[in-house]
């Protein structure tokens, strides 16, 4: 009877604490998946959609366009409201690592910590500047408000690039010295920048602007197949989609090179993503597939394309799962979770690529976009497609990392709590986390209401100096 409400859980499967874990493990593994899995979400609307907002602020600029400059001020809002989200789900996270895991910030707080101690003042900085912005429209002059907007876009990627410093060093710890089992002394500089780093920030900003890119163009293209086919709608669909279609392929790239570091750097993971239960040569890729009682169950090899793509060659030699100590080897179910996720996420990803490809045959072949009704419809999902691919790639990184919270040094199931009972704080911060997502999905829906209705995007803003009605800012010398 277990295993069979085992199999059907699935994606939870990977979570069921084994024989020996305190009850705790289970409740704080899946509220820290739930609550990373909503809040990684919005990080791609505060890394990229304030740079595409950029965008169309310069473009209004400089060209004169009224259209792009109503898309920027109409996307500084969504992203305001998106970043009060954040603020709230961010903070949640925050009390987690207390919570939920006194064994790793009791034993690695001291290297753990400095990167969180970073974002928080990038946060504190996009905070502040998101208030210029939003509040300078009309109020000041057009390029000194513009250059307010550019330290929310370098802040909000300095936030992030903190959040991934953590996150890599958990994967590649490094940059302390440990001695009876606590942290003695920490070199920030290596911790922040860890052997991973690099490539899990490039890979992260990368996909932000594909997400942020792909659900811009989406609500565009549902805009134009219900005939809303104006200047203004066209320009925000090729915004969100040219910026989308051009980081796209540099994504595949770097995902490329990553799988080779990952090789090298992290076997069990790599392993994992292939669903190789054995070392050996001429390793197939395995597309589909799961492990049952440790072997490979319905996959569709490609023969020797794993080996080629840890080495190059046919003959390289990758490591199993039966490489890896019995007592930290992934559970079945965790490899079956870490595969899948993988594969979806390539897949969704050249398929997204296609839609970019068409995208260049119909600007070459000079279609009008706004009549190409199949194309459309492709680029309405678009954005779904992208946030699967965002959080199976975030499956991928963290499920991956299992059983460790840090690789080699600390176990996940000696990080967490053994006091209490979770499942009620786990309760709580689903309705929490509900009222805020309907919340913010109504603002966000009343908004684009009004802005329909109006046509315009004049509100009065209660305290502060209204705009003067001939367009010169309030208070400005005339």
């Amino acid at each position: 009877m277990a295993r069979a409400v085992t199999g059907a859980l699935g994606v939870l499967a990977p979570y069921l604490s084994a024989v020996g874990d305190p009850p705790q493990l289970l409740p704080a593994r899946q509220q820290m998946a739930f609550t990373l899995g909503f809040h990684i979400i919005l990080v791609p609307f505060g890394v990229a959609l304030t740079t595409l907002m950029l965008i169309a602020n310069h473009r209004g600029l400089r060209r004169g366009d009224a259209d792009a400059l109503l898309l920027a001020r109409r996307w500084s809002k969504v992203a305001a409201v998106l970043f009060a989200v954040g603020a709230i789900t961010g903070t949640v996270l925050s009390f987690e690592l207390g919570i939920l895991w006194p064994g790793l910030m009791g034993r690695f707080g001291a290297a753990f910590g400095f990167p969180f101690a970073i974002e928080g003042l990038f946060f504190f900085l996009e905070a502040i500047f998101v208030s210029i912005y939003i509040y300078g429209w009309d109020r000041l002059p057009p390029w000194a408000h513009f250059w307010t907007g550019v330290p929310v876009a370098l802040s909000s990627i300095g936030g992030a690039a903190a959040v991934i410093a953590a996150n890599s060093w958990m994967n590649q710890p490094g940059g302390f010295t440990l001695r009876d089992g606590r942290v003695v002394a920490v070199r920030p500089a290596q911790v922040f920048f860890n052997g991973a780093f690099w490539w899990e920030l490039l890979h992260m900003l990368l996909a932000a602007y594909i997400v942020a890119g792909f659900v811009v163009a989406s609500v565009y293209a549902v805009g134009m197949l219900r005939g809303r086919t104006s200047r203004y709608h066209r320009t925000g669909f090729l915004t969100g989609f040219v910026t989308a279609a051009v980081a796209l392929p540099l994504q595949l790239v770097v995902g490329d090179t990553i799988a080779r570091y990952v090789f090298q750097a992290e076997p069990a993971k790599f392993a994992a993503v292939e669903l190789l239960p054995a070392t050996g040569t001429h390793v197939p890729e395995t597309l589909g597939g799961i492990l049952v009682d440790g072997r490979v169950r319905y996959g569709i090899p490609v023969p020797d394309m794993a080996s080629l793509l840890a080495g190059f060659r046919p003959s390289t030699r990758v490591l199993g799962l039966d490489a890896i100590p019995a007592r930290v080897r992934p559970s079945d179910q965790a490899v079956n979770t870490v595969h899948l996720a993988f594969d979806v996420m390539v897949g969704l990803s050249f398929a997204l690529l296609a839609l970019a490809v068409w995208f260049a045959w119909l600007w070459w072949r000079r279609r009008p976009i706004a009549e190409q009704r199949w194309f459309l419809r492709c680029c309405a999902v678009s954005g779904l497609a992208a946030l699967v691919c965002l959080e199976t790639g975030w499956i991928v990184t963290e499920v991956g990392r299992q059983p460790w919270t840090v690789v080699g040094y600390l176990l996940t199931r000696d990080a967490a709590t053994t006091r209490g009972n979770l499942w009620f704080l786990f309760a709580a911060v689903l309705v929490v986390y509900v009222a805020v997502g309907a919340g913010a999905a109504t603002v966000l829906l009343a908004m684009k209401r009004r802005w329909q209705a109006e046509g315009g995007d004049s509100v009065a803003v209660p305290y502060g100096p209204d705009p003067d009605p001939a367009g010169v800012p309030a208070g400005a010398a005339k």
